[in-house]
């Protein structure tokens, strides 16, 4: 028996057993903060998880199988013209409405199908950052001098924090990019606009759905116009799937038909034809033999190792700061007293503490709001705009798992500095 292995299992055990024991069970904050962990899971899984999460998981398994390697090469390749990648990768990751958790199988695909960490880096932060709706709703609430700001910075910090990320990791990127300097042979089924226009259409799926979900604040006309874009596109990927993929079109008609039915029955919850499409859609390339037979173990193996990961993350999150208004094992008074003025410690909790919670879409807005009604500076409440919505505990943790632990502690490092840095500019000039 080596002492060296066994000791350390026995070490680990004797705290299991004592956390066990002092476990602060009948603790009011304790008790709180546990079920306020499991509001977070919940209102996740009911909100998110699978209008969100599951369209990802689709179109990072589509980008698996149906894009050329060749193509992310051309365009995000360590060897691509860094002003194109960086361009393509902050446009692409902007026009997404969607969360740090959301952006993160769509990231796991670009990048190990070959994209440069740089512009993959720029991707993973623009796409909860340049969010186009937070934006207007930052500027129409907090004002317009934030509103302006945020949209600066987050453009700009996705661009500097991919530069440096390939600037630090150089060698490495220097050896991949010395792997792709001869591109591999492939011959695709489709032309470019044929898969441009499948994965416009699964993109346009994930967006209008959740605007159409998330839309509290809109009018019903505007509720239904989002809903009725959603189901256009979910009918031209259809079309596409039997025209171009070679699916038979009665699999088409007996997923497509329940979910019309069921849209037309329940108007009012767009979530049950939406749940029956997902179910159709597994049901269909999960049976098939060929290229959409991939399509779907690459989208099962994205969710296999991804939702474990995010759903425990969750739960600490939920554990330590709680839900937006709500209060975890951390009180809310600790972050307002801390996040006051316009100082180094102020900016440097925002960006970390933002770091670690979980924002939804637009959430991180009123959750601002409140925190600048209990007297926090506009240089902190920005530094937390920057870092909050683009990372978290729960993507921190895929992150990891894509990229490894130096890379991932890097790319959050930079998230805090750049983001606290023009926090505490913008604090100086907008007091």
């Amino acid at each position: 028996m080596s002492w060296k292995t066994e000791g350390k299992y026995l070490l680990w055990t004797i705290i299991g057993i004592l956390a066990c024991f002092y476990l602060p069970v009948g603790n009011d904050r304790f008790d709180h903060a546990v079920l306020e962990s499991l509001h977070l899971v919940k209102w996740y899984a009911q909100t998110h998880l699978l209008i969100c999460l599951i369209p990802a998981f689709f179109i990072a398994g589509g980008i698996g199988v149906f894009v050329s390697q060749g193509a992310v090469l051309k365009y995000l390749g360590a060897g691509a013209n860094k002003i194109l990648a960086y361009a393509v990768a902050s446009i692409s990751g902007g026009i997404l409405t969607v969360c740090s958790c959301t952006i993160l199988p769509i990231f796991a695909g670009i990048y190990r199908l070959g994209a440069g960490l740089g512009p993959a880096c720029t991707f993973l932060y623009s796409g909860p950052a340049i969010n186009v709706l937070a934006i207007i709703l930052t500027a129409r609430i907090l004002g317009p001098d934030l509103g302006i700001a945020r949209a600066v910075g987050a453009i700009g910090l996705s661009i500097v924090i991919g530069l440096l990320m390939t600037f630090i990791f150089r060698k490495e990127e220097q050896a991949k990019m010395t792997a792709q300097m001869t591109p591999p042979v492939e011959t695709s089924k489709r032309s470019l606009w044929q898969t441009t226009l499948f994965f416009a259409a699964m993109f346009g799926i994930l967006v209008f759905t959740n605007c159409g979900c998330s839309s509290e604040s809109c009018t019903n006309i505007w509720t239904t116009i989002y809903n009725t874009l959603a189901a256009l596109c979910g009918v031209a990927l259809g079309l596409m799937l039997e025209l171009w993929f070679g699916v038979k079109w009665w699999k088409v008609m007996s997923v497509g038909i329940p979910v019309v039915v069921l849209a037309l029955l329940f108007p009012e919850n767009t979530l049950i034809p939406f749940v029956a499409a997902i179910v159709g859609l597994s049901l269909i390339t999960g049976t098939d033999k060929g290229e959409c037979g991939d399509w779907f173990a690459a989208t099962w193996s994205f969710a296999k190792q991804m939702l474990p990961l995010l759903l425990f993350g969750i739960l600490i999150a939920g554990l330590l700061l709680g839900r937006t208004g709500e209060t975890g094992l951390i009180p809310s008074e600790w972050i307002a007293w801390a996040v006051g003025g316009n100082s180094f410690r102020a900016n440097f909790f925002a960006a970390f503490a933002g770091s670690l919670m979980y924002f939804a879409t637009c959430t991180e807005v009123p959750f601002v709001q409140a925190l600048l009604g209990a007297g926090m500076g506009k240089g902190p409440a920005l530094t937390l705009l920057l870092a909050g919505p683009a990372v978290s505990l729960p993507s921190m943790l895929i992150i990891y798992s894509v990229l490894g632990f130096r890379k991932t502690a890097v790319f959050m490092g930079l998230v805090i500095v750049f983001s606290m840095t023009f926090g505490m500019i913008f604090g100086s000039f907008c007091p």
